[in-house]
């Protein structure tokens, strides 16, 4: 699809055009982490506890993606709202002080991560039992840390050209070798959390490959400059700035994912701990094409607010909004018809599955409406508005979410509070943002873009 056409393409064909292959591109990036812990989780007589241990792993891994989501989230919109203002220049420059800027993060977090594992996987909710296995996972999983920031953090900038099937095969080379990996290394040379880590790593290295040859060949209309790739604050904050909220929205999952199994190894052992991964892995696959959606939004709403299209930014918040909405009220129902369905794919456990079946209602009746927070969010990160969608990102999950866990769990309702403190939360923030979306946003258009430099 030619980038002019985000301008004047029929909104009920464009979004769905190009969000197809994204959300494609997302349920199969969700395949991941998910197809692993389900192989891991049927590990015949252990598998519960080494799902368990490489659940607790997962705070870590969101804060690594999160610094992805920081660049990438923040200089894809940015680049193309310099592309509907016709400065390809500036779109460039963007691009390769942001490929600087994802290599040094990375170098960072290994050095970080390997250095203070330990106390973190302990706090993080590991028992002695499970902490082995979190430690083997991870020991091999950051090796591959400047692949994941590198193929997320390059990813928007594919999308902003309107080339989402290309943006999709970055995603598919990975997750479908991870999914072939995945048994070979666990299974077959039996070498279980280690195995699944070591497919997660060479499957990354092969979908950065291939991002890093697109975005360096005459086939992609923006093209990283060599001459610019070095940190240049006055390119890289305003690029900060706006990746900051989908940064914190990652980022503080790992704060609540820390919450959630901190508290509920001290009120209910490993066991509570095992069904909140399970739980959190269904609530994050059913977001994937959430994201995909919204990965394709960013773009289109950033085109034409650059090129100065007010109507035809309301018209894609309004599509993406019934979209959405609909979407999150669907995996609503279905986790609550069939808990115990759900999550028996992540265990062959009859006493985790037995465990964890009545707490889902709690976890997931919240999501039904989060559909409208998640288009209205996204739509100010498309606008540029950086303060904005950072205060909701924040108001969620640190003014909500985890008090509401602490609370409602030192009340009578113990382990229930913990789940149900995400329904309530969920709900509050959606009508919440939504609301200041349908006041604010009209206001925001008539402004208009700030101007390059």
């Amino acid at each position: 699809m030619d980038q002019k056409e985000l301008g004047t393409r029929k909104i009920s064909r464009l979004v769905p055009e190009m969000a197809f292959p994204l959300i494609v591109a997302q349920l199969v990036n969700g395949l991941y982490n998910l197809v692993d812990r389900i192989y891991l989780g049927h590990i015949e007589g252990s598998g519960a506890v080494i799902l368990t241990g490489v659940g607790i792993t997962y705070p870590i891994i969101l804060l690594i993606t999160a610094f992805s989501y920081l660049i990438g989230n923040g200089g894809g919109p940015l680049s193309a709202i310099r592309m509907g203002q016709k400065r390809k220049d500036k779109a460039e420059e963007i691009l390769s002080v942001s490929v600087a800027a994802l290599l040094l993060l990375s170098l960072m977090l290994m050095a970080f991560f390997y250095i203070f594992m330990t106390p973190l996987l302990y706090l993080f909710g590991a028992s002695d039992e499970t902490f082995r296995y979190g430690k083997q996972y991870m020991d091999i999983y950051l090796i591959g840390t400047p692949f994941v920031l590198l193929t997320l953090g390059l990813n928007p900038f594919i999308s902003a050209e309107g080339k989402t099937v290309k943006s999709m095969m970055t995603v598919i080379i990975g997750a479908v070798m991870n999914i072939i990996l995945d048994p070979v290394f666990i299974f077959a040379f039996g070498l279980g959390a280690r195995g699944a880590a070591i497919a997660t790593v060479i499957s990354q290295m092969a979908s950065a490959l291939y991002v890093l040859l697109f975005l360096t060949s005459g086939r992609s209309e923006l093209r990283i400059r060599l001459k610019d790739m070095r940190i240049k604050w006055n390119v890289l904050l305003p690029v900060i700035s706006l990746g900051v909220s989908p940064f914190i929205m990652s980022a503080t999952e790992a704060a609540i994912t820390f919450t959630f199994t901190s508290r509920l190894q001290m009120i209910s052992g490993d066991m509570a701990v095992g069904a909140m991964t399970i739980m959190s892995s269904v609530l994050n696959f059913c977001m994937m094409p959430i994201n995909g959606m919204n990965q394709a939004v960013t773009p289109i709403v950033s085109y034409n607010f650059g090129a100065g299209h007010p109507d035809r930014v309301i018209s894609i918040f309004r599509f993406a909004a019934i979209t959405e909405a609909a979407y999150t009220a669907l995996i609503s129902l279905i986790c609550n018809l069939m808990p115990d369905t759900v999550i028996g794919l992540f265990t062959s456990s009859g006493e985790l599955i037995d465990f964890a079946a009545p707490y889902m209602k709690f976890y997931i009746t919240g999501i039904s409406i989060f559909g409208l927070q998640c288009a209205a969010q996204n739509t100010f990160v498309g606008l540029g508005q950086a303060r904005i969608s950072l205060f909701f990102a924040v108001f969620r999950k640190i003014i909500l979410l985890i008090p509401l866990v602490f609370i409602l769990s030192s009340t009578a309702l113990g382990t229930t509070g913990v789940f149900l403190a995400e329904s309530i939360a969920d709900s509050v923030s959606a009508i919440t943002t939504f609301t200041a979306f349908m006041i604010v946003h009209r206001k925001i258009l008539a402004k208009g873009p700030s101007k390059p430099e």
